[in-house]
């Protein structure tokens, strides 16, 4: 039976099932679609149809214990629910959580926690009502006896740094009503009742907190909290529990070694903010201001509490800088410092006055309030849609302080001017910066900053960097000693003390800039290791090698001895421990685990150095790829995956020294058993002006020598370091490899490298090129070649079809068009104009439009329409948050105009990337069906030759 048929049989099936969940109708039509349209072999029973790519499971968020004892990870299919699984690395203990998902695990491995999220069909078949009372529980496994104790409508759940604690903090309770119709006049009285009692604004309302005690189980709760913390040595729990209504406000703290619960402070008329308990255990931090006045404008004081004499004492105040309810509270590690925001005034929320009385309706300023008016001034530091955009964030934004606890003295280190501050552990200094002076510019020229040394102790701001690009941030050493950062090719040690720059890289024969950059902007540095103990160096990646500098005498050698550039390796540390407040610092003679990447074999392997030696051992290397993913703190085991385009991803644990030794862990590659599958393999050719480019080639499933297949090609940039990766077994906006292959398509993923000024022209000569060499391999069809690509590969797959006509097809996603009009479009996910694309990023123009007007003409789509022949499909959201979907409506108004064969499709209320799965479903059955006929000469379904009329359904409920 033909694909069309089964489109019409659905059409046909839309009445009946109208009343059904939408998932019941998605998987009803994808089942009548794939059991005879997409089936590529009738014989094989275990051909891959879209319900596999939904059922098909992968990995998500996978954590082991700080002790390194106990596995956790979510398993989560294309579509459905997720389940948890949970493997103890030291017994063969397993264990399955139904519905489990984002996994935390306590310090010791005893137990696990995972968010339980409603289910999928319960989700699909409650109205849109329903669907805002839908609220995620938890689930705590004991992993030692297996028992599951599971938690309904929880916020959020956190583990103690110690692992003795849960603490579960729930959402609020549902209001208790009558859903059914009731006299006028009660509903009256209710409302009369409602408007007397006193509002609690939603910032102020606190809900139930359960403390378990994972030694005992013992169970104690405390009502209306709106902050907890843990402190890290797992002395103590403070909480804020503030009941508006009741007039009380209470600070409560929890002994965890005896569970002992204390109303360390109460106040019938101070609602208390945020919390803290400094790392010693001395004091509790807390804010507190006065409950009648309305959160937004509310004034908040800083106490601290000594918690073995229960003595409050006040911070230190000046008229110049409050604090809000957005204040946040940090002790440092050492317990010596407090540090919180705090902002220059706090004032009221701004509201519209509302027309109240006959004479309101003619007071000109009442009424010109209610205006509905942006206005776009040329000299704003930010256009009106990226302000709107930052303005939440803005209001929020707090400055930072420092309180020293010892002298009690009170430092201000951010401002209006230089408000953006990196707090790490540092007992000196601090890196702040802005971006203040580049924001109007932001808009064509990309992103900067100013960096300045901020002294903790008198707050005194010394510049020492101006201008810098802001994906090229400075690194403070963790002795405050020295500074490093790359500019302009160089790397640059900064000498704190005696003020003094170091050119670290001059003398070395070697590019630490990004030796790939084509874009229209200063290439990039390839960043930096960990600095060395005592700051007695650093480690700076090149391309391909680590170097180690030393900070004394400023010379640097090889660590990796200069075999990456040699063999095509690119070197990297890997395996660190994730805590931001003990970064690894490494010792002279301590043995590092690097991950490499072999430019050549597009292959990974896992390899060892050690600190001060020239030198490195391969541990382990081939033709797949590993990804660490994860590394206890109080053990050494390493969990990383490892895959093939036939293997899939599972999980492996090692120790850190012996990655060659791992334990698989998991078998989803069970998954991948049932069908056959492809194979992939690596292409080299040679560009028409002689450069040479490399491409994945994955063959269809059952490959014969010597036939020729149809050929989809997606491709963006580089796409040739995927040649190990598992294929993603999902449906969105990109095609699935594994479903092509298994439909007798050849997929081919080609480098594309770009000359500035001419991106269109460049990617084009990449694209044929590339194609010819399937041709001449005696692999691809030249008259059944299709094109897919979104976003930035959407333009090139728009562009290239205007300059040739090699390809028979082609899907474009979210395509710019139109250069001249794109520029100075929107980003409507971050309010930025696009100029900065096209002048200094990935559009690579490299000139404004008024400067190279020409270029924005010879580089779109939409000048060319007339010489198209290829039919194409292009695809847009019409809420796309990066491209403005008038790009694809040009497009298509272009191609129609000419007479060409264009079809269009506009998803609702989609973004830049499909998120709604029966969009996903449906645009991936659309795009096989369309690259089926065009480039298998199968029938057309019904939407292609006739389109679909506008029609409007009932919403549910």
């Amino acid at each position: 039976m033909k694909a069309w048929v089964y489109v019409n049989k659905i059409r046909k099936m839309r009445k009946t099932l109208k009343s059904l969940p939408i998932a019941s109708f998605i998987l009803a039509s994808a089942s009548l679609l794939t059991a005879g349209a997409y089936a590529s072999s009738p014989s094989n029973s275990h051909s891959i149809v879209p319900d596999d790519i939904m059922h098909f499971e992968s990995l998500k968020k996978p954590v082991v214990s700080d002790s390194g004892t106990m596995l956790a990870v979510e398993v989560a299919p294309d579509r459905g629910d997720s389940h948890g699984l949970v493997k103890s690395l030291t017994s063969s203990k397993k264990f399955t959580v139904d519905g489990g998902s984002k996994p935390k695990v306590s310090r010791d491995g005893r137990f696990v926690a995972f968010v339980v999220k409603n289910s999928l069909l319960d989700s699909e078949m409650a109205s849109a009502k329903e669907k805002k009372k839908l609220k995620s529980g938890m689930v705590l496994l004991d992993t030692t006896s297996g028992i599951e104790t599971r938690f309904e409508r929880v916020k959020t759940f956190e583990f103690n740094e110690t692992g003795t604690h849960l603490a579960v903090w729930f959402e609020a309770e549902e209001k208790e009503g009558d859903s059914k119709k009731t006299d006028k006049n009660a509903d009256s009285k209710k409302k009369e009742q409602k408007s007397k009692q006193e509002k609690v604004d939603k910032f102020d309302k606190g809900t139930e907190f359960q403390l378990i005690s994972l030694k005992n189980g013992y169970k104690q709760s405390v009502k209306n909290v709106t902050r907890f913390y843990f402190d890290k040595v797992g002395k103590h729990l403070v909480l804020a529990s503030n009941d508006v209504k009741l007039k009380k406000h209470q600070l409560v703290s929890i002994k965890l070694n005896s569970n002992e619960k204390e109303i360390v402070r109460q106040y019938s008329d101070q609602q208390i903010g945020e919390v803290s308990l400094s790392e010693d255990g001395r004091y509790i931090a807390f804010t507190h201001g006065v409950a009648a006045s309305a959160p937004y404008g509310r004034e908040y004081k800083l106490s601290l509490l000594e918690i073995a004499t229960g003595v409050v004492k006040p911070a230190p105040v000046n008229d110049e800088w409050k604090l809000n309810r957005y204040t946040t509270l940090r002790f440092s590690q050492d317990s010596n410092r407090l540090f919180f925001g705090r902002v220059p005034h706090v004032s009221q929320q701004l509201e519209i006055k509302k027309i109240e009385n006959q004479a309101d309706l003619f007071n000109e300023k009442i009424v010109t309030g209610q205006r509905e008016l942006r206005i776009w001034h040329g000299d704003d530091a930010r256009i009106k849609p990226n302000e709107v955009k930052q303005y939440k964030k803005e209001q929020e934004r707090t400055y930072l302080a420092v309180l020293h606890l010892q002298g009690n003295n009170l430092v201000q280190l951010a401002d209006e001017a230089v408000p953006d501050i990196e707090l790490q552990e540092q007992s000196r200094f601090v890196i702040a910066s802005s971006d203040i002076p580049y924001r109007k510019m932001i808009t064509w020229a990309g992103f900067y900053r100013d960096y300045y040394l901020v002294d903790l102790n008198t707050g005194r701001k010394i510049p020492f960097l101006t201008q810098q690009p802001t994906n090229e941030a400075p690194n403070l050493s963790p002795k405050e000693r020295f500074v490093s950062y790359y500019q302009q090719g160089q790397v640059y040690l900064y000498q704190i003390s005696q003020d003094r720059r170091h050119n670290l890289t001059k003398d070395l024969k070697v590019s630490f800039a990004d030796e790939d950059h084509d874009y229209p902007s200063n290439a990039p540095g390839y960043g930096f290791g960990p600095w060395l103990e005592n700051d007695a160096g650093l480690l700076v990646y090149d391309k391909y090698d680590i170097w180690q500098m030393n900070t004394e005498s400023l010379e640097a050698f090889k660590l990796t001895a200069g075999k990456g550039r040699k063999q095509g390796i690119q070197y990297r540390v890997t395996g660190l421990v994730e805590d931001e407040n003990s970064p690894d610092l490494f010792a002279i003679d301590q043995q590092v685990l690097l991950h490499g990447y072999n430019e050549k074999t597009k292959g990974d392997g896992y390899y060892q150095a050690k600190i001060g030696v020239s030198g490195v051992t391969t541990l382990m290397e081939g033709d797949y790829k590993i990804k660490p993913l994860a590394r206890s703190k109080d053990s050494n085991t390493l969990v990383f995956s490892k895959e093939r385009f036939d293997l899939f991803p599972d999980l492996y644990t090692a120790e850190y020294s012996a990655p060659q030794a791992a334990t698989r862990q998991t078998d989803l590659d069970a998954q991948k058993r049932k069908f056959n599958w492809s194979q992939s393999e690596l292409v080299h050719w040679t560009n028409g002006d002689g450069q040479p480019l490399d491409g994945v080639l994955i063959k269809p499933t059952n490959y014969e020598e010597g036939k020729r297949y149809p050929v989809l090609v997606y491709f963006y940039r580089f796409m040739s370091d995927r040649l190990h990766a598992f294929p993603q077994m999902k449906l969105n906006h990109r095609p699935n490899f594994a479903w092509y292959a298994d439909n007798g398509y050849a997929i081919f993923l080609p480098d594309i490298r770009f000359e500035v000024g001419y991106p269109g022209a460049t990617s084009v000569q990449a694209l044929t090129s590339g194609v010819q060499k399937l041709i001449e391999m005696g692999i691809a069809d030249p008259d059944a070649v299709g094109i897919q690509g979104h976003s930035w590969g959407g333009y090139q797959t728009a562009f290239a079809v205007t300059q040739t006509h090699i390809f028979k097809a082609a899907v474009t996603g979210a395509p710019v068009s139109n250069m001249t009009s794109a520029y100075s479009g929107i980003r409507h996910g971050s309010g930025l104009a696009r100029q900065f694309q096209y002048e200094t990023g990935q559009s690579r123009i490299g000139e404004s439009l008024f400067r190279a007007p020409q270029k924005y003409i010879e580089n779109s789509p939409v000048f060319y329409a007339e010489r198209i022949k290829t039919p194409m499909m292009i695809m847009f959201g019409d809420k796309d948050d990066a491209v403005p979907w008038e790009q694809g409506i040009e497009l298509y108004l272009a191609m129609r105009r000419a007479g060409k064969d264009v079809v269009f499709l506009q998803y609702q209320d989609e973004p830049h990337h499909l998120k709604k799965y029966p969009n996903k479903l449906d645009y991936s059955i659309r795009m096989m069906e369309y690259f089926d006929h065009y480039l298998k000469g199968k029938p057309a379904p019904a939407w292609l030759t006739q389109g679909e009329a506008y029609t409007e359904y009932k919403k549910a409920d």
